[in-house]
């Protein structure tokens, strides 16, 4: 493990795991421990950002991310803002660099962004001073999804090093599953991805990941199994037969379970397409951790904007 003193948070970007130490993510986790506990309070409330004000900028759908980054930024008692395309001046043909300058020159601290291009959220630290979040851009990246996993795993094996996971489904458009194989092998993890291999990437060289075309080839004696959403809305191409052959041949169902350890862990990033990459029986099931992340979700995000803008400091 890297040592403490290498943890620098202080007005610093998210924009991915790839430039995070392990050590860095202890670091989040360790503070997400803290901010669970208000969470789950009856007093969801800290001073801990008062006077800072941040904006969510949604350039694509979003539930769970959107609004747990909302809730986060109003635990914290910062004022927030949350910005959706359909209902702003992007819809009248406003470039991004336009608005995100609009919204800097209201005096922001913070910008959480979500947007569908690769790189938006790095261009947009370019753009302006402010903090940026990555909240998801394209198919690259969502580095608290990531977090919020391995602190949801964290919390149900007490461990992260030496265990197995699978990640099974859309590997290929999936911003999920690189920021998990960035924050999982950092931790010591073994990963395996397994999916069709017209939804794999063409080329991957990783230290710790194996890839597989064979579900069962992955799942067995997994730990962890992570279940991706088959992103229907980017299947324009055909790169599987039918949904029902998918859910025959990958998807994550009880009979697949057996292959795994006997205290497998199941997640989600949601949405869901039950019956589909996922079985119901399996989402509402014993291994199931999936509402857990939701939880997760808002202390890990807490966690990313008290470090951000409070020079590093978990402050309670």
């Amino acid at each position: 493990m890297d040592k403490p003193s290498e943890i620098h948070f202080c007005e610093r970007n998210i924009i991915g795991l790839e430039n995070f130490t392990s050590a860095e993510i202890r670091g989040v986790l360790d503070a997400a421990k803290i901010m669970k506990k208000v969470v789950c309070s009856d007093v969801k409330k800290l001073p801990n950002l008062r006077g800072k004000s941040i904006i969510n900028l949604f350039c694509e759908p979003s539930t769970r991310t959107r609004t747990s980054f909302e809730l986060a930024g109003k635990y914290l008692g910062a004022d927030v803002i949350s910005i959706n395309a359909s209902t702003s001046s992007i819809v009248k043909g406003e470039s991004l660099r336009d608005t995100l300058r609009t919204v800097e020159a209201m005096g922001v601290d913070a910008v959480v962004i979500r947007h569908k291009a690769e790189g938006s959220a790095e261009y947009a630290s370019k753009v302006i001073k402010a903090i940026i979040i990555n909240a998801g851009d394209g198919a690259h990246a969502h580095p608290s999804q990531a977090l919020l996993d391995l602190f949801t795993i964290e919390q149900f094996k007490k461990r992260l090093e030496g265990l197995k996971v699978a990640i099974v489904g859309d590997i290929l458009h999936s911003r999920v599953a690189r920021s998990d194989v960035f924050g999982m092998t950092k931790m010591g993890m073994e990963v395996h991805l397994a999916g069709p291999k017209t939804l794999l990437p063409r080329y991957f060289e990783f230290d710790g990941v194996q890839v597989h075309d064979n579900v069962e080839d992955a799942i067995k004696n997994a730990d962890v199994i992570n279940v991706l959403r088959i992103q229907l809305e980017r299947q324009q191409a055909g790169l599987f037969p039918s949904p029902r052959e998918y859910a025959r041949v990958f998807g994550i169902n009880d009979e697949r379970l057996k292959l795994a350890k006997d205290d497998v862990l199941i997640l989600h990033p949601g949405p869901q397409n039950k019956g589909l990459e996922i079985s119901n029986a399996v989402t509402y099931g014993k291994h199931s951790a999936i509402h857990d992340q939701v939880t997760n979700g808002v202390a890990v995000r807490m966690a990313l904007l008290n470090l951000t803008l409070c020079g590093g400091e978990v402050l309670v």
